[in-house]
């Protein structure tokens, strides 16, 4: 009797089967799908719930449990944004790398979702602002969500602004793409390469077809300091007609003298060293002007 009733405990109740090892990781024995091999402790860290977090641990739970598709309880902690949950699971000694099947890391979710604590708090844990698979960068992420704070954190901690993925291109190509206005602003001020797109595509030729007439705007004013490709261009842009609600880029006449210093000095300090340029020991105004504030 005792025996059936185990049985049946089992069946009801798969997790608490005896788990095994995939990946070198603990895995649940369920191994038909993403959802279907979800754990409660995946369940609990997605939806926020530490008090059966901390519970489930307690019970036995491995903190790195993994699905079928390498998806850990980190995993879904940041991808729901719970900064409590994925403290609690670092500390229980989880592991930031991890790389789900479709090259997301606990990284990427925490960008995707727009919280900028468990962004902090990854990278608190020494995790790359680079991921193995191009498809899943933590920065074109941040970027064409609009989560300007992620993405202040992820250049902060050395994320390559001009990294160019096949197909998607760089950063600020991204936030254009999606016309998030806040993300290319801090981009730009931060020293990313106007003229780095997707290919022979560039972030103004990405803004005109978006429509966003204010990132058209934001992009003619760092234009002007470089060879800018709707130069001489009145009514198209290299071929791509402008939607009607977005006026032509035009640059025309040359640059202020101003407008040449601040380039010069942008130049000089480089992408790497420019978004700590407000914390330099000059007088805000000329912090101010380097940064366009």
């Amino acid at each position: 009797m005792a025996a059936g009733q185990t049985e049946v405990s089992l069946y009801t109740q798969p997790w608490l089967r005896p788990f095994h090892i995939y990946g070198g990781l603990a895995c649940n024995s369920l191994m038909s799908d993403s959802w279907s091999d979800r754990t409660p402790l995946h369940e609990a860290a997605y939806q926020g719930r530490l008090l059966h977090l901390r519970t489930l641990i307690t019970q036995g739970f491995h903190v790195d449990t993994l699905t079928m598709d390498s998806v850990s309880p980190l995993h879904e902690a940041c991808l729901g944004g719970h900064y409590a949950c994925a403290k609690f699971l670092l500390e229980n000694g989880a592991k930031v790398e991890l790389v789900s099947t479709d090259g997301a890391t606990p990284l990427f979710n925490s960008c995707s979702s727009g919280s900028a604590a468990c962004v902090r708090l990854i990278l608190q844990h020494s995790a790359s602002t680079h991921s193995p698979v191009p498809l899943a960068s933590p920065i074109h992420e941040a970027a064409k969500k609009g989560h300007r704070e992620c993405l202040e954190l992820l250049l902060a901690y050395g994320a390559h602004i001009d990294m160019e993925l096949p197909g998607v291109g760089t950063p600020l190509y991204s936030a254009c793409k999606a016309r998030a206005a806040a993300c290319v602003q801090v981009l730009l001020h931060s020293g990313a390469d106007v003229q780095r797109g997707c290919g022979q595509d560039s972030p103004l030729h990405a803004a005109v077809r978006s429509g966003g007439a204010n990132i058209v705007d934001l992009l003619k004013e760092v234009c002007c300091g470089h060879s800018c490709p709707c130069v001489g261009v009145p009514q198209t842009l290299e071929g791509l007609t402008a939607p009607p609600t977005v006026s032509a880029p035009a640059c025309t006449g040359p640059c202020s003298l101003t407008q040449i210093c601040r380039f010069s000095i942008r130049r000089s300090l480089g992408w790497i060293r420019l978004h700590r340029a407000s914390s330099l020991l000059l007088p805000h105004s000329i912090k101010d002007f380097l940064l366009y504030q």
